[in-house]
């Protein structure tokens, strides 16, 4: 499953032209839009292509990142971003007497609102709902009630020391990646330019790295994700983990057949693979192992994991 990221940002931060610059995609600049844009990032990973070549994989795939640009601050379109994995707050800092630490409370205040708003709606439904008298029901409503003193206090969810009702899905306490855009720090606009370009010939008008490859080494670190790679004759592909993960979680991001039939897991480091240049080498030389579902995974592992196909 692939990463969900949401843009957020002030009108005129460029929070859309960084989604086309991360996306390839060419949404409108400016225009207003009823709904979000929707776009897929690819995250590049040198390893991957090395892994193909030593498997013979006919097909690479990469990890990707879905990308949601909502138009707007509003609460009612921040509501399309509750399933998201984290959001990226775009702040100008590129017009003259530009702020962007205001810009970026501005931003925190409007998640917060949102958030406000979503617990009174939550809380008028359950309070319907708690006329039937079950317990668990007439619970979330005085839970509700606590937490809507706590936001309309100023206070974000972040800070509330009890823990969330389930059905939340808040804003607020999702990992917050700040992004400027200007030069100096991230130039949406000349990312936008250069991802109608070839690889090679957009790294030639950079000083470092694209802004994805940033972007995707802020998320990589607020989420604590790693990569890890599975690889055979048809495909080699990239997959994202939650750091601390075990084989059994790696193996239902794939498929949760693949999971509920875990058997073991064949494991060897992409470095070794590639360093040996073949897997009957990197096994000979005693660099592939088998473990258990427990196994916890590292970046760069590559995994064969065997499992029994429900019948």
């Amino acid at each position: 499953m692939a990463l969900d990221v949401g843009i957020v940002g002030l009108p005129g931060s460029g929070k859309t032209t960084l989604f086309n610059a991360l996306t390839g995609a060419h949404a409108a600049v400016g225009a207003y839009a009823e709904k979000p844009n929707v776009g897929m990032a690819t995250i590049v990973d040198d390893r991957l292509a090395e892994v193909a070549q030593i498997e013979g994989s006919a097909k690479q795939t990469s990890a990707t990142i879905r990308v949601s640009d909502v138009p707007g601050t509003g609460a009612a379109m921040l509501g399309n971003l509750r399933r998201a994995d984290a959001l990226l707050a775009v702040l100008d800092a590129f017009s003259p007497g530009a702020s962007p630490e205001a810009d970026l409370e501005t931003l925190r205040l409007e998640l917060l609102v949102a958030d406000r708003d979503h617990v009174e709606k939550r809380l008028e439904a359950v309070r319907r709902q708690a006329k039937s008298g079950e317990q668990a029901l007439r619970e979330e409503v005085a839970e509700l009630e606590r937490l809507l003193t706590h936001l309309e206090a100023g206070e974000s969810l972040v800070a509330y020391d009890r823990a969330l009702p389930p059905q939340l899905e808040p804003l607020t306490t999702k990992p917050l990646v700040v992004v400027e855009n200007g030069r100096g720090a991230i130039d949406a606009k000349l990312e936008e330019e250069l991802a109608e370009l070839q690889a090679e010939e957009a790294a030639a008008f950079r000083d470092g790295p694209s802004a994805l490859e940033e972007v995707v080494r802020r998320l990589r670190d607020s989420l604590g994700l790693i990569t890890f790679f599975t690889a055979a004759e048809k495909e080699a592909r990239a997959w994202t983990l939650q750091r601390g993960a075990t084989a059994l979680d790696a193996a239902a991001s794939i498929h949760t057949d693949m999971a509920q039939g875990f058997v073991r897991c064949e494991v060897i480091r992409s470095s070794d693979l590639i360093e040996a240049g073949s897997r009957s080498e990197a096994a000979r030389r005693g660099l592939q192992r088998l473990e258990g579902k427990a196994y916890v995974v590292e970046d760069g592992d590559v995994l064969n994991i065997r499992f029994t196909p429900p019948r």
